[in-house]
């Protein structure tokens, strides 16, 4: 077994500012915690640069009007931006550089996607990447260009007939999603809390793909305050059975970690323990459906310091086939309190969330529901294909 991961240790510049939450040293410290655990010096264990990515490569999933925006609004930042384009607003703000760093984490992603896809390493992880919502004509969600699109669409485009994207994060995987709803060669999967009450208000049970590709689309939305026991019963109910049917050559994921309990932008009910459990089964289906052949992206997560380095530290152990130690390295606790002001927990896991039998019995109702509904609305079309 081998594993990448993509990272240059030159200034990481996806930044929106200091009062957005999604801060580049969550980032950081989790590539720092990566290598506090040792992990980067591990047998077979890589360190790849990102890949070349240009405006011309941008423009073959995004129109090339909305390129030319980011790239005037990148050039010369008006916080007004564009409306039109989703650029400027709230979660969008522009900045100086934004189109170069965005397509910096958009060739990290084809990087890692390049990695697996010729046999330099079965798996990669780019921990800068799930920019998710991005779509094809707007920016969306904190997400300027749609980097794990844009890994999927360098697989298909270099070989691979068919590829599965499993998306973690607790907001529903729409940009990805768009991006590939007409397109019978992907499948996309994504486990998320429930538009009904979170952004981006998408991802239902009834949006399974569209023409050829109907019933590739496979959307899983739980309620707020899900815990991990029911999360990972509807992930085993839907998750093992589509790629079965679909018969990848590739997993492509996108590990959000803003489905923990203490997340200030969602209302899940996840611990890092389930992130342990998640990264297991992610491991061995890709070992099941895709010949070991797995590319990790990160996503969101808005505890900086206290979820997401430990978070992504976590899956990349799991990527690595490693176990890491109970306690958190001492030096990684002193740095990342030297970067962000609190000291994160000292271990790595949690433990579990408590829960009244009565809540986990509603939310254990919703998830088996809408397991219920997704296999109505696609799984006789996915096992047609």
């Amino acid at each position: 077994m081998s594993t990448a991961l993509i990272w240059n240790d030159d200034e990481f510049t996806y930044d929106f500012g200091p009062h957005h939450p999604l801060k580049p040293v969550r980032v950081e410290l989790t590539v720092a915690l990566i290598r506090a655990c040792g992990l980067t010096e591990a047998d077979g264990v890589l360190t790849l640069p990102r890949a070349a990515f240009t405006a011309d490569d941008a423009v073959r999933l995004h129109t090339p009007d909305y390129v030319d925006a980011v790239m005037r609004l990148s050039a010369t930042p008006d916080p007004l931006g564009d409306g039109r384009y989703g650029l400027g607003l709230a979660d969008n703000p522009v900045f100086a550089g934004m189109h170069e760093a965005s397509l910096g984490v958009c060739g990290a992603s084809v990087a890692a996607a390049q990695a697996v896809w010729e046999g330099t390493v079965q798996h990669a992880f780019n921990p800068a990447g799930g920019l998710h919502h991005a779509m094809p004509g707007r920016a969306s969600g904190f997400c300027i260009y749609d980097d794990p699109a844009f890994a999927v669409e360098w697989l298909l485009r270099n070989g691979a007939q068919r590829v599965a994207y499993v998306d973690v994060d607790t907001h529903h995987g729409d940009g990805v999603q768009t991006m590939f709803y007409n397109d019978p060669r992907v499948l996309t999967i994504s486990l998320h809390e429930t538009g009904r009450y979170l952004f981006p208000g998408t991802g239902f049970a009834n949006e399974i793909g569209s023409g050829d590709a109907r019933g590739t689309s496979l959307n899983v939305p739980l309620a707020p305050s899900t815990p991990g026991v029911v999360y990972l019963e509807a992930f085993d109910s839907v998750v093992p059975a589509a790629l079965d049917a679909f018969k990848p050559e590739v997993l492509v994921t996108q590990l959000g970690c803003d489905t923990h309990v203490t997340d200030p932008l969602a209302h899940m009910a996840l611990t890092t323990d389930d992130y342990t459990l998640i990264g297991e089964r992610l491991r061995e289906l890709a070992y099941r459906y895709a010949r070991g052949r797995w590319v990790a992206t990160g996503g969101g997560g808005y505890q900086v310091a206290s979820v997401v380095p430990r978070a992504w530290t976590i899956y990349f152990a799991a990527l690595c086939g490693a176990e890491l130690p109970a306690e958190v390295p001492r030096e990684w606790l002193v740095l990342a309190e030297e970067r962000v002001g609190d000291r994160p927990p000292g271990a790595f896991l949690d433990g579990q969330v408590r829960m009244s039998d009565e809540r986990l019995q509603i939310t254990r109702r919703e998830a088996r529901q809408s397991v219920e509904d997704l296999k109505r609305h696609a799984f006789d079309l996915l096992e047609r294909l």
